[in-house]
């Protein structure tokens, strides 16, 4: 199998057909990723991106170019149910830690696409030879994320107090997470 294609067994329980298919994305593919992750970004409680976030600028911002990477997790039963971006944390000196962002449509949530996309990110990070992970802006408020997080290995290192404001919570603390590789 390439390694831009990966099957990923998740519970039966949680998906009828028993597999997630991660694979790199393309362009085609912007037109499915875009409604759930406007959804998402509009909801603003859990990404550090403008609510208000257009088309346009949301593209630029999430299709990242090589040597970072896209991909989307489509349903064994069929359709994109999510997507994911790597990429070096930073440039320079820090160019050997990864990062990356997720977004699982909210009308699948639960069902193994988030574990796949964050599992795929990691053995990508591996094979680039990256030494770790880090996110640098985990909403506090985003328990899920942050159980499957940490659950695979991650430990918060950090959390500036206040820094996400949470249309519902109000200002929360925001987390800096990181897992060596």
């Amino acid at each position: 199998m390439s390694t831009g294609r990966l099957k990923v067994a998740v519970s039966r329980a949680k998906e009828q057909t028993g597999l997630m298919l991660i694979r790199d994305a393309t362009p085609a593919d912007w037109p499915t990723i875009w409604p759930f992750l406007q959804k998402i970004v509009a909801a603003g409680d859990t990404f550090t991106y403008s609510p208000e976030l257009g088309e346009e600028e949301a593209e630029a911002a999430w299709m990242v170019r090589a040597p970072g990477r896209v991909v989307v997790a489509e349903a064994a039963s069929g359709g994109v149910v999510g997507t994911a971006n790597m990429y070096a944390n930073r440039a320079g000196p820090g160019a050997h830690i990864a990062s990356a962002s997720y977004m699982v449509d909210p009308d699948h949530q639960g069902r193994g696409g988030g574990r796949a996309l964050v599992l795929d990110s990691l053995r990508w990070a591996r094979a680039r030879g990256f030494r770790g992970m880090q996110f640098n802006a985990v909403a506090e408020t985003n328990s899920y994320a942050i159980r499957l997080y940490e659950s695979l290995g991650f430990t918060i290192i950090g959390t500036t107090p206040g820094g996400f404001r949470h249309p519902v919570e109000g200002d929360v603390g925001l987390h800096v997470m990181f897992c060596p590789l």
